[in-house]
């Protein structure tokens, strides 16, 4: 029978150069996609070299986007290739589909993205409620890893000559983080563990580039970048600057004005006003 103009062709959302749907399986709550690997040739991840050996077949079990709101799992029968390069320590290599399925990875490259996108605007937990309400297996720590390895993947920022440095709190009075912002970009670059300067410290030995650093008036921050950039210009930044003042003001304020201040009663009010009658005054 010939397909009607109308039909949905599921091939067309997935790289037909390198896959092929061999069978298709819906259930009540899920789809089952069956693919074959119709690849003939990898490029070794560790020495770049292409091979076309094979070495073996294994299936994949990965996630993908759903469809009307079931869950949807491929079933790919991948290939293995034998590096050819002898100098090179990868015995086995498992094909990737770049922009499409990745090395190890249990869902698709367009999952992924929409489960980070989605956490980067709501949180990991409720990231996680949508994503199952909506078909999608996965956990607030699942998102969180999934988070971890697209920042650990991204190039590393560029640190300028000016930088600015303040502590954060993961968990207040418990623990505590440096981040260093590049401040002509005013993106960060880093965080560190703790806030004593030990961590700031290592840093520094590998940015001596750095000629400007804004900071709080904290006394570790200050005695790190002394010692390991001492021709850099130290500013206080505008932010802590009006914090002190504010402060400064608020006990000078305490000091004058006591902390309870007595309203006379109505009486007292009456009593004077007819005082000023009487004398004329």
């Amino acid at each position: 029978m010939a397909k009607s103009n109308n039909t949905l062709c599921l091939d067309k959302f997935y790289p037909e150069k390198d896959l092929m749907i061999t069978d298709i399986d819906q259930q009540s709550d899920k789809i089952i996609i069956q693919m074959k690997s119709t690849s003939s040739s990898c490029k070794c991840p560790k020495c770049n070299r292409i091979t076309q050996k094979y070495h073996g077949t294994y299936t994949r079990k990965v996630q993908d986007l759903p469809i009307l709101g079931k869950n949807v799992q491929l079933e790919i029968c991948s290939h293995e290739y034998a590096c050819l390069n002898d100098e090179c320590e990868v015995i086995s290599i498992a094909e990737t589909f770049d922009g499409f399925l990745n090395n190890y990875s249990r869902m698709t490259e367009r999952c992924a993205d929409f489960i980070c996108t989605l956490a980067l605007e709501t949180s990991c937990e409720g990231c996680a409620r949508v994503c199952h309400t909506l078909g999608i297996k996965t956990s607030g720590d699942t998102v969180i890893r999934l988070l971890l390895k697209r920042y650990e993947s991204l190039p590393q920022p560029e640190v300028s000559d000016v930088i600015g440095v303040d502590d954060f709190a993961y968990k207040k009075r418990h623990t505590y983080g440096t981040i260093i912002v590049n401040e002509k970009t005013h993106e960060p670059i880093t965080l560190l563990n703790g806030r004593n300067g030990d961590t700031l410290r290592e840093w520094l030995k590998n940015n001596k580039n750095v000629k400007v650093v804004t900071r709080d008036r904290a006394s570790a921050y200050a005695k790190v970048i002394s010692e390991e950039l001492p021709d850099a210009m130290q500013v206080a930044d505008r932010f802590h600057l009006h914090q002190n003042l504010l402060e400064t003001i608020k006990k000078a304020l305490n000091q004058e004005i006591p902390a309870t201040i007595s309203i006379p009663h109505n009486d007292t009010f009456i009593d004077a006003e007819e005082h000023c009658k009487k004398n004329r005054i």
